[in-house]
């Protein structure tokens, strides 16, 4: 409960009106401990009120980003989430195959991000982003189509991998 107070306390120090649907979004997300799209918010807070719409939902949630005290993430395919900073800095590596989203650390990329930096004079922020490629098992299945692919073309002729 102190994190959603804390949220709602530094969005009013900021100079923004919190309305009591504005307060109950903000609990739903900083309560939820998690990554949740606006949908998501939307469905907690109805639970309480059906005094809420997803446009406010959706601004609430950007006034939180703009401010620096949530993140949104596009997971691709119109995916975007939303978690309070307090979630913390990591990658989201998502399948463009199966859509699978699983967390790593984000500083597997404090070497580019100083590499940046050094070459190119550019501060990333990397603390939460998504990467696109393939899970494990869904490359396993594309390395299965391309050897069958390509014994196929080869007249059947099977070779060494």
């Amino acid at each position: 409960m102190a994190h959603c107070h804390t949220l709602i306390a530094a969005l009013r120090q900021q100079g923004c009106r919190m309305t009591p649907q504005r307060e109950m979004i903000v609990e739903a997300l900083a309560h939820s401990g998690r990554h949740m799209t606006a949908e998501e918010v939307l469905g907690v807070v109805r639970q309480k009120t059906r005094a809420v719409n997803i446009a406010t939902v959706y601004r609430t949630l950007d006034l939180l980003v703009e401010h620096g005290l949530a993140t949104r993430t596009d997971l691709g395919e119109g995916r975007v989430v939303y978690a309070t900073v307090r979630h913390g800095p990591h990658i989201h590596l998502v399948c463009r195959r199966c859509g699978q989203v699983q967390e790593a650390d984000a500083a597997l990329l404090a070497s580019l991000t100083a590499a940046l930096q050094e070459q190119y004079h550019f501060w990333c922020d990397a603390g939460h982003l998504a990467l696109y490629g393939l899970c494990e098992e869904c490359e396993q299945t594309e390395h299965r189509i391309r050897n069958t692919e390509y014994v196929k073309r080869e007249g059947g002729h099977h070779a060494a991998e």
